[in-house]
């Protein structure tokens, strides 16, 4: 297998990492300190950066200021929301829950979903298809 990597944007001009191979080693607490340092997050009410990416999975670090909304929208794959700092309430035409630190919520794919920062929070975003 070829590793698979993402090129640098103005954004992210060092931006050039591993987002497949074999094996990945994935530090949290790097991207998170990097979402925060970001211009995104001083400027506007989020900030993520895909740390993995093949065909059949995706995997997100999502930074959301207190009071942000993900306005409601589908995934076309599984998904788990795990906060790994801070709080959200994860609202579904079934339910509303809030989500706690060390905590995970799943949801099949193609159900419409909102999320709602109570707190300053990152989560981990886990997309998986069926390919």
């Amino acid at each position: 297998m070829e590793e698979k990597r993402n090129e640098a944007t103005p954004q992210r001009p060092q931006g050039d990492r591993v987002l497949d191979a074999p094996s990945l080693t994935i530090d949290l607490q790097h991207y998170i300190k990097q979402i925060r340092s970001e211009e995104p997050w001083s400027k506007s009410d989020r900030n993520s950066i895909t740390v993995f990416k093949s065909s059949n999975m995706t995997i997100v670090v999502v930074g959301l200021h207190a009071g942000t909304e993900m306005k409601t929208h589908i995934a076309q794959g599984t998904i788990s929301v795990q906060v790994i700092e801070g709080k959200i309430k994860f609202i579904t035409e079934q339910q509303s829950v809030e989500i706690d630190e060390q905590q995970i919520v799943t949801l099949h794919a193609n159900i419409p979903h909102s999320v709602i920062a109570i707190e300053e929070t990152i989560f981990l975003l886990t997309t998986a298809s069926g390919k």
